[in-house]
Parts: structure tokens; C-alpha cells; sequence
């Protein structure tokens, strides 16, 4: 476990938070600064380290702050290799399927929208069970490659997204600790499902033992992941879930990155 230490001076590329994002108390503390020099999508003029924060009230850890505009252009310039469309497409085929299963028995029809589609692979094989794949993501290169092969693909952030269909089926594979504010992600979420439609939802697990092992070993990718402004444990993300109209039903373990779990909630009428 990391023990809180003194809040460092905030990186300069970052809009900082006020207050907890997710409960709105200013009752943090700085927890542990990690090292992103290595990542893929690092950038010299970017700050080396990311600066951690823990929230005495609802126990939520975070970044300092989000990047400003300016600082994810630069970002923005890369990919990382898994994220190409049609990577590895079919391993992550049989990956795929296995998340779609685990939302069938809710929903098996209808739009799926996934947020941050990545490689594609999730709404390839959405599409080969006989959804209606629609996705989103920030990246324009990822959406204009999707456009080129034929699928439905928009560059937007699912809380400015308005279409008129209502969605079976929304995923967020490895997409809410990469958004600014989540409880407006998963409020638009619940917005643009029908009743009883689906949230899949996958990230890390702050709160599995193979979390604070990593951690202790000084091994922990998580804490350098330039990308991510949140560590979400199981707890709290339940709790956000039910707070914003989710009924989580099932948990699981991921099988796209380390130490990840996911989550299907039924949205309430």
C-alpha cells in the first residue's frame, strides 16, 4: 500500500482538479508520482511523471489533473501498436467474443456502441453476432481507418454524442480511466441506452492483489500510464455505477490487459 506523502508541485501540462471527480470532496492528499518517460506516447516537451491522488472520503485515486488541450495534441500524434485498427485481429477476435458472451444473456440485439474503439475488434465481432456496430473514439486517423472499411465510426466523446436510436449495448473497454470526468461519461452512457440496455465496462483493479504486489515491487505500469487518469477498485466502481442509473450484474476478469476486471451493468428505466 502506498502511504500518502507530500502533494509535489503540479506538472505544468495538466488542468487541475478542484476537488475528488468522482465525489467532489476536497479532502485529498497526494499519494504516489509515477514515471511515464517510457511510454509509448511520451513526448519530451510533456511532463516526465504523473502525480497520484487519493481521496480521504470516498477512497477514489487519481491524477493531479487532466492534460490541457495543447498537451494531447502532442500525445495524440501516436498510437500505440495495439490500438491500430485491425491489429492482431484475430486473437483479439476470440477476446472479443468471449466479452460479447458475457453480455448476451442481458441483450443480444440491437445497437452496440463501443467508446473508444481501439483496434476495431470488439464492434468486428459485435457485428459477426448480429449487432449494429456504431463507434466512437478521439483519435481521427482510428476513426477515418474504420470509415475506410465500412463501419460506423464517429471522432466524439460519448458526452457531446446525440443520435436518435437507442443503444442495446454500450462498451467502455479500457475507456473510463481515460476520460476527464466520469460521472458525466457514464451519465451520457445511460442517456443513449434503452432501459435494461447494457454497460460493459473493463480497467484496471486497484483493489486485486496482484495490484499491490506489482506496486511493491516497484513494477506497477499503472502508476506511469500517461494515458489514464483514474484507478478504479471493484468497490468504488460499483458504487459510481449504481449512483448513475447502473445495476451492476456481473464481474469478471479481463482477459485485453493485466490486472483488469469487467463489468456488466443493466441501466434502470
Amino acid at each position: 500500500m502506498q502511504t500518502p506523502q507530500a502533494r509535489p508541485q503540479p506538472s505544468p501540462d495538466r488542468i487541475l482538479y478542484d476537488a475528488c471527480p468522482l465525489c467532489q470532496s476536497t479532502n485529498t492528499a497526494h499519494l504516489v508520482t509515477g514515471a511515464c518517460d517510457r511510454h509509448a506516447c511520451y513526448d519530451p516537451s510533456l511532463s516526465p511523471t504523473i502525480n497520484w491522488v487519493k481521496c480521504a472520503d470516498c477512497s477514489h485515486v487519481f491524477t493531479e489533473g487532466y492534460y490541457t488541450d495543447a498537451a494531447l495534441q502532442v500525445m495524440f500524434r501516436k498510437t500505440q501498436d495495439s490500438q491500430v485498427v485491425g491489429t492482431n485481429l484475430e486473437q483479439n477476435r476470440a477476446i472479443s467474443a468471449r466479452m460479447i458472451e458475457r453480455v448476451l444473456p442481458y441483450q443480444d440485439s440491437g445497437a452496440w456502441l463501443d467508446v473508444g474503439f481501439g483496434n476495431g475488434s470488439l464492434l468486428f465481432t459485435a457485428a459477426e453476432f448480429g449487432f449494429d456496430p456504431v463507434g466512437l473514439d478521439l483519435r481521427q486517423t482510428t476513426v477515418t481507418a474504420m470509415q475506410n472499411i465500412g463501419f460506423e465510426a464517429h471522432l466524439a466523446d460519448i458526452c457531446d454524442f446525440k443520435d436518435d436510436r437507442q443503444m442495446s449495448v454500450i462498451s467502455m473497454a479500457d475507456v473510463l480511466e481515460h476520460t476527464h470526468f466520469p460521472v458525466e461519461c457514464l451519465r451520457a452512457a445511460h442517456r443513449l441506452l434503452k432501459p435494461g440496455g447494457v454497460l460493459f465496462a473493463s480497467m484496471p483493479n486497484s483493489d486485486c492483489m496482484i495490484w499491490d504486489v506489482a506496486t511493491q515491487q516497484n513494477a506497477n505500469p499503472y502508476w506511469g500510464e500517461m494515458e489514464h487518469y483514474h484507478n478504479f477498485s471493484r468497490q468504488r466502481l460499483y458504487a459510481l455505477l449504481e449512483e448513475t442509473g447502473f445495476v451492476p450484474k456481473r464481474y469478471g476478469i479481463s482477459e485485453r490487459y493485466r490486472m483488469c476486471m469487467e463489468v456488466v451493468a443493466v441501466a434502470t428505466g
